[in-house]
């Protein structure tokens, strides 16, 4: 399968919580296939990127590097980093979207992050002119357009904010409503504590839609 695009993300490990994320969204991220009957009115537009809570943003390898290359220091990395745990995850409201959020001191998984997109930053070709135009239409801060000049991403580092988006923008109207159906659809399964201790190399394939490529586990201490 060839890829546009690799990204690094937290993806629950195969159970029941990682199910009810994809067949809430319409598409399993590990299987690489349809599932479930979501309602395009309020998943449409994170459909494609499956369940998942976004560590380093999707982005184009540069020149000279392969995705074996990056497999490679992916690997290394896992190694080195430590697992983190946090108190669990719970449904919250972003701005004009529904998410997962965690619970608890979110310092160490800010951090964790931050090493990711620091360590893995030379594999990245630099965003073209018309995904930066597109970035900036959302009138950023000068925080996150440093963030954008030199990660290629504006919402990383002192900007970065974990949640596993659930919905698109939705109308004030309806948020009650979808919350509600959520609610319902997850039940009691996000974890509590909430650990991530691995980490998921994605690809978004010709067709658009990310692929599992790999799961590294993360044994640092």
């Amino acid at each position: 399968m060839n890829f546009t695009r690799y990204g690094i993300y937290f993806t629950p490990r195969p159970g029941a919580f990682a199910r009810v994320g994809a067949s809430w969204l319409g598409w399993d991220i590990a299987q690489g296939q349809m599932i479930g009957t979501p309602d395009d009115n309020v998943t449409l537009r994170p459909h494609k990127y499956g369940f998942h809570g976004t560590i380093k943003p999707p982005f184009r390898l540069t020149d000279g590097k392969t995705l074996d290359d990056l497999q490679a220091a992916l690997d290394q990395h896992a190694a080195l980093l430590p697992s983190v745990a946090l108190e669990g995850l719970t449904l919250s409201r972003i701005g004009s979207f529904l998410a997962m959020v965690p619970v608890g001191d979110t310092r160490e998984l800010a951090e964790m992050a931050a090493q990711v997109v620091r360590g893995l930053d030379i594999f990245r070709a630099p965003p073209d002119e018309d995904e930066l135009a597109r970035r900036r239409r959302s009138d950023l801060t000068q925080l996150q357009e440093e963030n954008l000049k030199t990660w290629g991403y504006p919402y990383v580092m002192a900007a970065f904010k974990f949640h596993m988006t659930l919905t698109g923008p939705l109308p004030r109207a309806h948020f009650g409503k979808v919350m509600e159906e959520a609610s319902t659809h997850f039940g009691d399964l996000p974890p509590r504590p909430f650990v991530i201790d691995s980490l998921t190399l994605v690809g978004e394939a010709d067709g658009g839609k990310f692929h599992e490529i790999y799961r590294y586990t993360l044994t640092g201490k």
